[in-house]
């Protein structure tokens, strides 16, 4: 079973994270996803997590993520470090806890995370995560580095 999380949880990562492709959340997602960053929020069904991503994408194009190290399965959790990062050269950007961006910036945000998948008959029923929200927002310029 650990083997077979892993695996969707790594597709998912691929697909959802590295690719960009939203479809794979009716793919691989549950009905009832549950999506949790801080610095997204908390998102509940397939439709916001595709929203999410959608605009994430728009407003940071070159937006790129990598797992870093090995991706780690026990039962229904699995659990993987990455980083990402892009440079906001696209649209407006709202969908931060603080402040919001004009289109086009010119900001870089590098930040790195961990996030923990549940399994749950074969789709992602959660993704919870913790990034460097703070580090993120610095770059952006909305929260003061001191």
């Amino acid at each position: 079973m650990s083997q077979a999380n892993k695996e969707i949880a790594g597709r998912w990562f691929t697909e959802y994270w590295q690719k960009g492709n939203v479809a794979i959340v009716d793919e691989l997602g549950a009905e009832d996803l549950v999506f949790s960053y801080p610095m997204h929020g908390e998102l509940h069904g397939r439709e916001p997590v595709k929203k999410m991503l959608i605009e994430f994408r728009e407003a940071f194009p070159d937006l790129s993520f990598k797992v870093v190290g090995d991706i780690i399965a026990e039962g229904d959790y699995v659990v993987g470090r990455w980083e990402g990062g892009g440079t906001h050269t696209g649209s407006a950007f709202s969908d931060l806890p603080v402040g919001s961006l004009r289109a086009a910036t010119g900001k870089k945000i590098h930040f790195s995370g961990t996030s923990v998948f549940r399994i749950r008959n074969g789709k992602v029923a959660e993704e919870i995560g913790q990034e460097q929200a703070l580090t993120a927002l610095q770059q952006l310029g909305l929260v003061p580095t001191k």
